[in-house]
């Protein structure tokens, strides 16, 4: 794969990539990010992963913050 976006990867390869990024063993078990629903655009080709990433919010706050 020359590069990740959509323009130069197929779904096949995107497919690939993001599937490198899900953990195989359980430590995330409890986490509430489904990466594949996360980046279903990019598998689609809609949305490019940087703008996902821009767009992706969580409600983590530090102590600071309070």
């Amino acid at each position: 794969m020359s590069g990740y976006l959509i323009k130069d990867t197929t779904k096949e390869e995107r497919i690939a990539l993001i599937r490198s990024w899900v953990p195989e063993d359980e430590v995330n078990d409890g986490c509430d990010i489904d990466l594949w629903d996360m980046y279903r655009d990019y598998i689609n080709g809609e949305r490019e992963i940087a703008e996902i990433n821009a767009a992706f919010r969580t409600d983590f706050y530090e102590e600071a913050d309070l």
